[in-house]
């Protein structure tokens, strides 16, 4: 895919992140992604590292062979108003990061049969650890493949049903605000049973990882895990029923589905 050439446009902290992890895997070289924003000098780490930045969003689809489009919701008909006519069905593919607007909206601005896509992935792209949920229309098989390698560089995609994007962007894109501020509090109680917060962070970052790690390599349910670690009478079991007396689960399962409601409005 090196010879592949990207433009994304609006390239803010989710198309930066992109940028960084394609970059990083090798996937796409650095002069072959454009990278598109009013102001250029948010864009200058990436032309440090020999991406195309400009300000010319017409320019940089015009020698582009998949367009990302990474503006905000409310900028996506006037950006595809302004791209749409350029785009060429036989050469190109769009990709859509905006949350909540449909492959039927976007349709409405570009040429009949241009192969388009919604993707949602998070910040975690820029360390090459996002996850992807993807949909798409007019794409063949192959078009299909090329978008899910693309992210697959960045972390892991996956295909899913246009009408579970809303459900994905929570899990995924919110969801890693979520985990922080889960990790913040470790820390915080790190802190007050006597670690520095630099210790404490350290500790807290690789049991993280640790946890997420044993369910994505072993394939289990957390609870087969957390039954390990629970001793009759343990200190594991007291602070994680304390956890529970307090709304734990449910506050986390409120504050999920609230976020879903918000989006689907």
């Amino acid at each position: 895919m090196n010879d592949q050439r990207i433009a994304i446009i609006g390239c803010g902290n989710l198309g930066q992140a992109i940028a960084h992890g394609l970059i990083a895997s090798g996937t796409v070289a650095a002069a072959n992604i454009t990278a598109t924003r009013r102001n250029l000098r948010s864009l200058a780490a990436l032309a440090e590292l020999g991406v195309q930045v400009t300000s010319d969003n017409r320019n940089a689809v015009a020698g582009a062979d998949m367009v990302i489009l990474a503006v905000k919701p409310f900028n996506v008909a006037p950006m595809l108003q302004e791209i749409g006519p350029l785009l060429d069905p036989s050469r190109q593919m769009l990709i859509s990061l905006a949350t909540g607007i449909t492959l039927a909206q976007m349709a409405a601005h570009v040429p009949k049969g241009l192969p388009m896509f919604r993707a949602m992935p998070n910040t975690a792209a820029d360390v090459g650890e996002s996850v992807t949920a993807i949909c798409g229309v007019d794409a063949t098989q192959q078009q299909r493949g090329q978008v899910t390698a693309l992210f697959d560089t960045i972390g892991m995609s996956l295909i899913i049903d246009e009408s579970l994007m809303e459900s994905a962007t929570i899990l995924g894109a919110c969801g890693i605000a979520y985990a922080l501020r889960f990790i913040r509090a470790m820390i915080q109680g790190g802190i007050e049973v006597g670690f520095d917060a630099a210790t404490a962070t350290a500790i807290v970052s690789q049991t993280v990882k640790g946890a997420a790690q044993l369910l994505i390599q072993k394939g289990g349910h957390p609870e087969q895990e957390i039954d390990k670690v629970t001793t009759p009478k343990g200190c594991t079991i007291v602070g994680l029923n304390e956890m529970e007396h307090a709304g734990f689960s449910s506050a986390l399962i409120k504050g999920i589905v609230t976020s879903y409601e918000k989006i689907a409005k």
